[in-house]
């Protein structure tokens, strides 16, 4: 796939379809969830890029490991198990509901036996999996190219990635805000935030700088995002690259479209000019150990 593939993502002609990807999304990965420890910053239920979707990497089932992954190329939904064994659903238009019902019948039938909290979370008014009735749309072709946009998005977050010998997340996709990011730590720990609940106190228990990329919703459309936690004071007056990020007041963070991005001469290089002089705006300012912890 070249990397000047950037599919055009227009949030009003494909939110239906997102939404109910979310929902699909959070329940395969809250079974991520039910069967793996805790990692640090729950770097253990994340999802990721694979060669035709979104994958959850292995999971073991008592003496078998199996895998769950959307395919958004023959519009699949594949559980695949080390003894050979294998469940196939169509990602086709239907309810949460029926998609719910559906996969836990798929798991029970592999021998599989897996229960989840049938409730979605990070999102306002939600609707326990197995009554939504609500979102039931799939545009494949919408699917197909949001998975296009995550690959190129993934390479170049690999790639910034690398440049740093820190600790350093994995480039990943959180299935509750649905968005692919990967984070920095400065090695310190971070102030205690108060009244912070189990999942922020674990997430942000350290200084992090964090770049993501978010689809759209609620009227915004797909961008890039940056932010440090905790930000360093005049992190907002800082000068960044390329001209089409900015600094939302409202957010607390930087933004980039991704259309901006997608329309650049090369998107590769936009987005890295973004990851990079984002970063170096959040350590500068919070006195990262930069000379320890970046390649040079």
């Amino acid at each position: 796939m070249p990397n000047n593939n950037w599919p055009v993502l227009i949030l009003e002609e494909w939110q239906d379809t997102l939404a109910t990807l979310h929902m699909w999304a959070q329940i395969v990965g809250k079974i991520r969830l039910r069967l793996t420890p805790l990692v640090n910053h729950w770097w253990n239920v994340p999802l990721y890029v694979s060669a035709c979707g979104l994958s959850t990497s292995p999971m073991r089932y008592d003496d078998r490991i199996f895998e769950i992954e959307f395919d958004f190329i023959d519009h699949k939904l594949r559980i695949e198990c080390s003894d050979g064994a294998l469940t196939t659903l169509a990602l086709r238009p239907q309810s949460v509901a029926d998609f719910y019902k559906e996969l836990m019948a798929g798991l029970q039938g592999l021998g599989l036996d897996v229960r989840i909290w049938p409730m979605p979370v990070e999102i306002p008014n939600p609707i326990r999996f197995d009554q939504d009735q609500v979102h039931k749309s799939y545009d494949a072709e919408y699917a197909n190219r949001f998975w296009r946009a995550l690959v190129n998005i993934d390479d170049v977050f690999k790639k910034f990635r690398s440049r740093f010998m820190g600790k350093v997340s994995p480039v990943h996709f959180w299935w509750g805000s649905f968005d692919h990011a990967v984070t920095r730590f400065s090695g310190r720990p971070a102030p205690p935030r108060e009244g912070a609940d189990r999942i922020t106190v674990e997430a942000y228990s350290h200084e992090v700088i964090s770049h993501g990329f978010w689809p759209g919703g609620n009227g915004v459309q797909a961008a890039f995002y940056s932010y440090a936690a905790p930000e360093p004071p005049g992190l907002s007056e800082s000068q960044i690259k390329p001209a089409a990020a900015f600094y939302s007041q409202e957010m607390k963070e930087f933004l980039l479209p991704y259309d901006a991005v997608r329309q650049s001469p090369s998107p590769e290089s936009a987005l890295m000019d973004f990851l990079q002089s984002t970063y170096e705006a959040g350590a500068n300012l919070a006195k990262w150990d930069r000379k320890a912890l970046e390649r040079e």
